[in-house]
């Protein structure tokens, strides 16, 4: 029995289903295509071989999407191992009664030898190979073109029959990774498939979570093939990944018990990048907190009026936790708020322009990764290039590097926000968060993203676990607002707050 889990429905905007309960699955590891090829030596010589599995197991999705028995299926087979995997999945479905037509222009001679054993098995069970990709109306489409291996673009007929696939209407199913999807980073090489839904085999690749992958896996389905990893520096962020931090309160406490949460920020023209920050962290539970706005303000939030408003100097002082960087600007006061930040003894989140200006001194990074307490930096890619020294490109082109990169640098927990947001701590593990959607492209996100952060940090959470609680819930927010009509289009950065705290009580039971 091929054990199988369906982790993901990326691009959806129902509330996760993880939300409702307490009792957590384990999170799903990620892999790159390394790390899966020295599984795969590992497990070469088991009896069935692992084609046999991967295609077996895609054939019972694609059997359950093609509908009764009878329906025509398109199967597409590439060169390689892909191929292969099309060659037993069109096998399974033939003798299952499905009409499969198989279309292939790869050499004969070319095949690996596991990929050659599956085609001739397709051929001694009645199938044929088409050389010219046939219309007609489809059941099913399958993609079995091209796997983790590609790293180039996809050119002549293969880019021609992508083309093709793409329009078809009917649902369209990618074996491992779309076609045209580096699987490591989840860049397009060229022409891509844009499946509806995609099955991938032992672990999941980080190319399916993040960049442009959420974007053409559809829904994604694991099939592990009883050889799944044990261990991973990757991982799906799920509240697994935090749940011993989710107690519920006791009854025998006070504000004092849930620390101060500070937010320095707010320079002229941009204070409600720090009030939203601020109204944020009032949403997740601290005992206090404070305010210290740059620019001169009305000295009190009407909306929340149990914000305090301090100056930014007393700001520094009063918090257990501080997040600075929304709206900050980079005027003088701005970088001497800077130079405090760093010299404080409790956990700091830097956002925005804090980045910005640590991202122009030398010796502020040094001072920030010489800290001797907890920081989170939550740059977008932009502001992680410039903390980088390279380009926005060069961070895109493998975000999960990027990420890790920065962080064993400054020695901090990073967020590189983005579609797949990358959360990575300066040991070397990584998460790729898979809730939120395209709605959370407007202003003030990543403002509420900080609040929810430093709220956490203020109750005495771990960098690592608040990070990973902020960033999950940011986006669970976001869809369950979608759920009810609130969003994607439209959706605001101060609907979120509201909806977090929701999802975290229910999380903490």
């Amino acid at each position: 029995m091929h054990g199988k889990a369906e982790v993901a429905k990326l691009g959806n905007v129902k509330p996760n289903p993880c939300l409702s309960s307490r009792s957590f699955e384990p999170a799903a590891l990620i892999l790159d295509s390394a790390a899966l090829r020295g599984v795969e030596t590992l497990h070469a010589l088991t009896k069935p071989a692992l084609m046999e599995r991967a295609g077996s197991a895609a054939a019972v999705l694609a059997a359950r999407l093609a509908g009764a028995a009878g329906g025509r299926v398109l199967v597409l087979a590439g060169p390689g191992n892909n191929g292969g995997d099309g060659f037993v999945l069109a096998r399974e479905l033939l003798q299952r009664g499905y009409v499969v037509t198989l279309a292939s222009v790869a050499q004969t001679g070319r095949y690996p030898a596991d990929a050659a054993l599956a085609r001739q098995r397709w051929l001694d069970a009645g199938g044929r190979i088409e050389t010219v990709l046939p219309d007609g109306d489809w059941a099913l489409a399958v993609d079995a073109l091209f796997g983790i291996g590609l790293s180039r673009p996809v050119e002549g007929i293969w880019a021609d029959w992508i083309g093709r696939f793409n329009t078809l209407a009917c649902p369209r199913l990618a074996l491992d990774v779309p076609s045209g999807l580096n699987g490591d980073t989840g860049s397009l090489t060229g022409p891509c498939v844009n499946a509806t839904h995609t099955a991938t085999f032992i672990a999941l690749k980080p190319g399916l979570l993040t960049l442009d992958g959420p974007d053409h896996v559809g829904e994604l389905s694991l099939f592990d093939l009883d050889v799944a990893p044990t261990e991973a520096a990757g991982q799906v962020l799920t509240p697994v990944c935090f749940a011993g931090h989710l107690r519920p309160r006791k009854h025998n406490v006070h504000k004092g018990s849930f620390g101060s949460a500070g937010v320095v920020g707010g320079a002229a023209g941009m204070q409600g990048a720090a009030l939203l920050a601020a109204r944020a962290a009032l949403y997740l539970g601290p005992g206090k907190i404070f305010l210290g706005m740059l620019a001169e303000g009305p000295g009190v939030d009407l909306l929340h009026p149990e914000i305090m408003w301090r100056s930014a100097q007393e700001t520094l002082r009063l918090a257990d936790a501080l997040a600075i960087g929304p709206g900050l600007g980079q005027a003088t006061e701005a970088v001497s708020a800077l130079h405090a930040a760093l010299d404080l003894g409790g956990p700091v989140l830097f956002d925005a322009d804090a980045l910005n200006l640590l991202a122009k001194e030398p010796a502020l990074m040094e001072r920030l990764a010489a800290r001797g307490a907890p920081s989170v930096l939550t740059p977008h890619p932009a502001e992680a290039a410039r903390l980088m020294g390279s380009r926005v490109a060069d961070v895109q082109a493998d975000r999960v590097a990027s990420a890790l990169a920065l962080a064993r640098r400054t020695r901090a927990v990073v967020v590189l926000k983005g579609c797949g947001s990358i959360v990575a701590a300066p040991d070397g593990r990584w998460f790729i968060n898979v809730t939120g959607h395209g709605g959370m492209a407007s202003g003030g996100m990543g403002d509420v993203l900080s609040g929810i952060i430093v709220a956490l940090l203020a109750q005495k959470w771990g960098a690592l676990e608040a990070t990973l609680c902020g960033v999950y819930l940011h986006g669970a927010a976001a869809q369950l607002l979608a759920g009810e009509a609130c969003g994607p289009a439209g959706l605001t950065a101060s609907e979120i707050p509201p909806a977090v705290r929701r999802l975290f009580n229910s999380l903490v039971g």
